[in-house]
């Protein structure tokens, strides 16, 4: 039976309804943003490395962006003689090669297994950690050694060794600790921190002294009339060595002498310090 005019024109108005909502829908939908069941995962930047530093230094970026990118990006990197060499050669600068080993130093644990910053300390030298938790460098005075005076020489395996005496001006250092004392000691390379003398010095009218014995043997404890005092640093990064000053030490004038420090002509340098009670 033919449809009547009246019933088409109903069935292709409804047709058309339907057609042109699926079309609005779709366009309303198009640009939405779409929800996405179960969570989300973000994907971690690798750790930076020797290899990305390299790349970064061949690419020709500067030595702050570069050093800005190590601090503030996880990274493992080696710096041992060989690596450091492979970075010279990839020319890879003495400030982004620090900043590489500081970044590998800068949490550490000390002996007593609590988390230090090592980030203050930059270059060869004696450090002190102040009230804040800072690691704050100890100002070297100049020193003059020289055999003499009270000398003793021995032989021992073929060794001479002998008392050295040393002098320092003024009666007092500038900086006062109270015990106890942190200490932090940055070696050169190929330097370890039991060739440094811990020392108390000698009080004079207008000047300090000390005697302490050298030739190849450190710390030693023959001898009453020498100014050595016992301490042991503990090896906790690469170059760094800690160690604490107790009350046992007692109150005084004391020094920390570097290995290979001046004669009498040829002033050195030793890290001085008092300890008030």
């Amino acid at each position: 039976m033919p449809l009547s005019k009246t019933l088409l024109r109903s069935f292709l108005f409804v047709l058309s309804f339907c057609f042109f909502s699926v079309v609005s829908v779709a366009q309303h939908t198009e640009g939405a943003p779409q929800t996405v069941d179960g969570p989300l995962t973000s994907t971690k930047a690798p750790a930076m490395d020797n290899e990305s530093v390299m790349k970064m230094a061949k690419a020709g970026l500067g030595d702050d962006l570069i050093i800005e990118t190590i601090n503030t990006q996880p990274g493992h990197y080696a710096t041992d003689a060989d690596a450091l060499v492979a970075l010279k050669g990839a020319g890879v600068s003495d400030r982004v090669i620090t900043a590489m080993i500081n970044k590998g130093r800068r949490q550490l644990t000390n002996v007593a297994e609590r988390p230090i910053e090592l980030s203050d300390v930059n270059e060869i030298g004696v450090y002190y950690k102040d009230h804040s938790g800072k690691w704050t460098a100890i100002e070297p005075e100049i020193v003059h050694i020289k055999s003499g005076g009270f000398i003793k020489s021995t032989v021992t395996h073929g060794i001479i060794k002998e008392d050295r005496n040393g002098h320092l001006n003024g009666r007092e250092s500038k900086l006062a600790l109270q015990c106890p004392i942190e200490v932090l000691i940055y070696v050169p390379e190929g330097v370890a921190a039991n060739e440094y003398d811990f020392l108390r010095f000698r009080i004079n009218s207008d000047n300090r002294e000390f005697r302490v014995l050298t030739g190849g043997v450190f710390h030693s404890t023959g001898g009453a009339d020498r100014d050595e005092v016992k301490f042991n640093p503990v090896k906790t990064a690469p170059h760094t060595y800690q160690f604490t000053v107790d009350k046992d030490t007692g109150g005084g004038e004391y020094g920390i002498l570097p290995p290979g420090t001046g004669n009498v002509t040829n002033g050195g340098k030793i890290y001085t310090f008092a300890i008030v009670e």
